[in-house]
């Protein structure tokens, strides 16, 4: 993947991120405050499940 389809990729990524804030600002931060309760184990189990599911993505799209 080239620089600029590394950032076409980032860019991406933070469009799709900033959609829930503005289209619904208030469960965004209802969600957001539940995953600040989350404990450290339950954090790191859906980082590591979100990571896998998206190199399972960029196997499937390669």
């Amino acid at each position: 993947m080239t620089g600029s389809g590394w950032l076409a990729a980032i860019g991406l990524m933070l469009v799709i991120e900033g959609i829930l804030p503005l289209a619904a600002p208030a469960a965004w931060r209802d969600g957001f405050r539940r995953m600040l309760e989350l404990s450290d184990g339950q954090l790191r189990f859906i980082g590591a499940t979100s990571m896998l599911g998206g190199l399972f993505v960029l196997l499937v799209l390669n």
